[in-house]
């Protein structure tokens, strides 16, 4: 056995290698966090003398749907018999495209980003508007790399739609069917976010994530049903695509409608999915509407119509094929068709033609907007009658990342949601800067507040625009009822459409 003596001589030595081996490891932890700092630094400052480090793309996130943050972005209020939005602040967001890749910001800019002059851009530069990589960007000769991720914070306008209420037809734990007002989107889409369908279901009734299960044009009033389940989503779905579902519309036409049940089933062509506009053509797709007269009045008819296909504007392109168009459509009963209004399909026009054709006709009237052109596609469509000298063109600065899902990376939406945006107001108020709150935000402005914002950098802040009047945002075409074997949704008539109605 071990003496009292020895036994403490081998405490010692142990003690002493136990103290060795911890200030060893400690020196080695000191020395691999300051090699890891020294790694961290030289990563971000790039393995090569200028070269720019770039993180990795953040995954996308599905079925994120608008939440509080967004609803907060400003305030609607009416005016006139209109529904307004108050100018707000909005992130354009996207991922540099493989295109874009070797090119500088300036470069990109002025080819493919053209809404503004390239001055405009070093405007924003300059006062913070401009991010990579959520880093603030002052110097546009910066070349773009692969996964750099660019926001422009820009000042968002809404076009006014009708102020009548957004009813409520029935809930419950599977389904919300709605009375959808004319003039105002189901989702956001171009120049529309606030003045929706599903931000104002989001932020005045508390009904969010919300699946669409058929969709209503701008222009048409009536039922319009959602899911509040991916599940019931898809069942829905099944049904309409089933042709499981009876639909049935009301409309107001030109003329003496035939007293017979007439169908057409003429094909239809989408002439430009951006614009909108469709029209009757053999290589269309096989497309069947059946219509019922219920009244004439001595000017114009009153008809019931039941879709049997959901082509896009197919009731409209139907009854513009017989002659018929609806009384105020705004596109499809317009002199850009010809002398018939494209009775028969007679049109004796390109494609391109007629889209330039209406672009003219609602540029002349001031009413751009009824074309549902999206703010790219708008200046676009300007642009090519503006003036020829105007260098920079018009085109939209960078694109809403819920509209722009297949061509953004990392953004978070559904098919109807948006989400990867926030807020900010670093400019000015009634001609005074701001102070910001650190992040580049103004307080006051981010809560909607700012009534007389005006916007130095903005364009539309220098535009001064003559409202329509509330007449001029209602199409007679209403979705009267859509029934299923376990739902029946209807509303009643319009006022449009009632026996005793005399137009203006």
């Amino acid at each position: 056995m071990l003496s009292v003596w020895s036994r403490r001589v081998l405490l010692s030595e142990v003690r002493a290698e136990l103290l060795s081996v911890a200030s060893m490891s400690a020196k080695r932890k000191d020395l691999e966090g300051e090699e890891g700092k020294s790694r961290r630094r030289k990563k971000q400052r790039g393995n090569e003398a200028g070269e720019r480090y770039v993180p990795p793309p953040t995954k996308r996130r599905l079925g994120v749907s608008f939440g509080d943050e967004h609803f907060r972005e400003t305030e609607s209020y009416v005016e006139n018999g209109l529904r307004k939005v108050r100018p707000y602040y909005f992130h354009f967001e996207t991922y540099c495209k493989g295109r874009w890749v070797g090119k500088s910001l300036l470069e990109v800019f002025s080819s493919e980003f053209r809404s503004e002059p390239l001055e405009y851009y070093r405007r924003a530069a300059q006062a913070g508007r401009l991010r990579l990589n959520q880093e603030l960007l002052t110097d546009l000769t910066t070349v773009l790399k692969n996964n750099d991720f660019m926001r422009n914070t820009v000042h968002r306008h809404e076009p006014p739609v009708t102020a009548q209420p957004l009813r409520i037809i029935s809930e419950n734990d599977e389904l919300v069917a709605v009375d959808k007002p004319s003039s105002l989107p189901v989702h956001p889409c171009g120049r529309f976010r606030h003045n929706t369908v599903i931000f104002i279901l989001g932020k005045e009734h508390n009904l969010k994530d919300l699946h669409t299960i058929h969709r209503l044009d701008r222009m048409t009033s009536g039922v319009l049903m959602f899911a509040k389940t991916l599940e019931v989503s898809k069942k829905m779905d099944e049904l309409v695509r089933g042709r499981q579902v009876e639909k049935q519309y009301v409309c107001r036409v030109i003329g003496e409608f035939p007293e017979e049940t007439i169908t057409c089933e003429e094909p239809i062509l989408v002439v430009s999915y951006k614009i909108g506009v469709c029209r009757v053509d053999p290589k269309g797709k096989l497309s069947k509407t059946v219509f019922q007269r219920l009244s004439y009045n001595g000017k114009s008819s009153v008809v019931k119509c039941f879709p049997y296909t959901g082509r896009t504007h197919q009731i409209r392109v139907h009854l513009q094929y017989l002659g018929h168009p609806i009384v105020n459509d705004p596109v499809y009963n317009t002199k850009a068709w010809g002398p018939n209004r494209g009775k028969g399909g007679e049109i004796n026009k390109t494609n391109e033609e007629l889209l330039q054709s209406l672009i003219e006709e609602h540029k002349a009237k001031q009413s751009l907007d009824i074309l549902d052109l999206s703010e790219e596609d708008l200046h676009l469509a300007m642009k090519k009658k503006e003036d020829e000298e105007h260098e920079q063109g018009l085109q939209p600065v960078l694109r809403d990342p819920a509209f722009s899902e297949r061509d953004q990376l990392g953004t978070k939406s559904d098919k109807d949601t948006e989400a990867s945006v926030t807020v900010t107001c670093d400019v000015l108020t009634n001609g005074q800067e701001q102070e910001t709150d650190g992040n580049g935000g103004s307080s006051s402005v981010a809560e909607g507040k700012g009534q007389d914002l005006i916007d130095p950098l903005c364009g539309e802040c220098k535009i001064v625009r003559t409202d329509p009047s509330p007449k001029d945002l209602v199409m007679y075409l209403h979705a009267l009822r859509y029934k299923g074997e376990d739902f029946d949704f209807s509303t009643e008539l319009p006022e449009w459409a009632k026996d005793d109605w005399v137009e203006d």
